[in-house]
């Protein structure tokens, strides 16, 4: 038997086809109640996009825990043997909703672990740096990559212009412009934390952390022409290709690593550590293996598992914390602020945000959109004398503790010893890519640059680049000079 068309709120309606109308040719009536509940649905079916990350795909997995990493944290999902449930989402950083795919842009990197002590919030990138490391620039860095407020179109003049005024950003811009700046696919990326955290271990002490989710699959790119094809031909492609592969039982997996870094060691190393535009060396922090991260299931639907789901780096357990890094305190603050405008204040009851492991003994009520509310019984203040919930330190995270000047200052990092913008970023085209790999960064940049880049900015360009590595800004002035004579160059690439 068909099952009947019901409201939303399961009372069965007389029609799909026909609006309720004054004889045939009258006027639609007010009182249509299933008519006007379903335009005012529809009108509302988009809840605002994200302003950054707003396309992206995403998939449920598990974390399997396959070495003994406790010395360093007591948190429960990192002990040996542990299997906890997880969803990532997987996103573009500068483009909207229906944007490609394929344009050069970092990609989101944001995993969710469904924790018996409560959701750990891992909100990170495909690359190990950020073009900024202070939160009070990203409102600026984001709008320049944006759009024109006159024309609505995105503009490489202001990209640019942005940032050979942030020198700070070479390091990141030098990845993005590289064959990572183009994954071939999500599962052909690494993932990041970037962030520098803190692990505590059972006894108390203390070291800072940095994630590295290493792909199975091997790193691959695509290159900016593939990229550009694609763009054109299938604007979902990488959404595309993660539902296919989990679909057909290829289940996409990364091996998880970290760094760890003694707190004692931190002041004295050579590159300030919670500075999110600079790496620790492997050599100086090799990498340890935590355990094994698969993707195995896609969701039942994408827009309440993965447009609603909210992640936010405010979301830690027992036995890990932040850092002094600016750019990870000031997302502890802006991320949950987004989600309660975009999503509603409790955003949290939503079933990609609700905890599944862990039990949930709030004193937060009403507001719009509440589902889930405490018996009458319980008081609605702490503290109380009758059973409500009451704080327990011994049980909390307490978000990460480290000793601090308490005075007031509006300053940057301290520099240490081999800290400035341009030295890692020039290492990365140095030592660490190869002759084809800066063959395709020049062509790259060239064809950025000769997307619009207008003076003063484009001395600028050169004069970056050539901060990063001398022989580097050399061939991209070249590259940019003969573009505009008229010789033959590269088409100019989105991102």
């Amino acid at each position: 038997m068909t099952k009947p068309t019901t409201t939303n709120t399961g009372t069965p309606v007389e029609s799909d086809n026909e609006s309720l109308t004054a004889g045939t040719q009258g006027p639609i009536l007010l009182h249509d109640h299933y008519l006007i509940e379903k335009l005012a649905q529809f009108n509302r079916e988009r809840v605002p996009e994200r302003i950054v990350h707003a396309k992206g795909a995403g998939a449920y997995g598990e974390l399997v825990v396959t070495n003994d990493v406790s010395r360093y944290t007591k948190a429960k999902l990192f002990q040996p043997g542990a299997r906890t449930e997880s969803l990532v989402r997987f996103s573009t950083v500068a483009g909207e909703q229906g944007s490609p795919d394929t344009w050069r842009d970092p990609r989101g990197f944001a995993v969710k672990f469904y924790t018996e002590d409560g959701n750990y919030d891992l909100v990170g990138n495909n690359t190990p740096v950020f073009f900024i490391k202070d939160p009070i620039k990203f409102p600026d860095f984001i709008r320049s990559q944006k759009r024109l407020p006159g024309n609505g179109l995105r503009d490489h003049n202001m990209q640019w212009d942005f940032w050979t005024l942030r020198p700070e950003t070479a390091h990141q811009v030098t990845w993005l412009m590289g064959d990572r700046g183009i994954p071939k696919t999500y599962r052909h990326m690494n993932g990041y934390g970037s962030h520098t955290y803190q692990w505590i271990n059972a006894a108390g002490e203390r070291f800072w952390v940095k994630y590295h989710f290493k792909t199975d699959q091997g790193v691959d790119y695509l290159t900016q022409a593939d990229a550009d094809r694609i763009a054109g031909e299938n604007a979902d492609y990488h959404r595309k290709d993660l539902w296919d592969a989990i679909e057909r039982g290829e289940f996409p997996s990364w091996t998880v690593h970290v760094q760890v870094m003694p707190v004692a060691e931190a002041e004295g190393y050579r590159f300030n550590p919670f500075d999110l535009t600079k790496v620790w060396s492997h050599k100086d922090y090799p990498l340890i293996e935590v355990g094994k991260w698969t993707l195995n299931r896609n969701p039942a639907n994408y827009f309440v598992d993965i447009e609603q789901a909210a992640f936010e780096p405010s979301n830690v357990v027992p036995g890990i914390g932040f850092s002094p890094d600016k750019m990870l305190l000031g997302r502890v603050f802006a991320y949950a602020d987004a989600h309660r405008y975009r999503i509603g204040t409790n955003y949290a009851q939503l079933p990609p945000n609700l905890p599944r492991a862990a039990e949930v003994n709030s004193y937060s009520k009403e507001g719009a959109m509440r589902y889930f509310y405490n018996d009458a019984s319980v008081p609605v203040y702490a503290p109380n004398s009758f059973g409500g919930p009451h704080a327990d330190p011994a049980l909390a995270p307490d978000g990460g503790l480290w000793e601090f000047d308490p005075t007031m200052v509006r300053a940057g990092y301290v520099e240490h010893a081999e800290d400035g913008d341009f030295t890692q970023a020039g290492t990365l085209v140095r030592e660490v890519l190869n002759d084809d790999q800066r063959d395709r960064l020049v062509s790259n940049i060239v064809g950025h640059v000769l997307g619009g880049v207008q003076e003063p900015v484009l001395s600028r360009v050169f004069e970056y680049w050539t901060n990063v590595d001398p022989d580097l800004g050399k061939r991209v002035e070249e590259g940019v000079r003969a573009g505009l004579d008229g010789a033959p160059t590269p088409a100019p690439s989105q991102g």
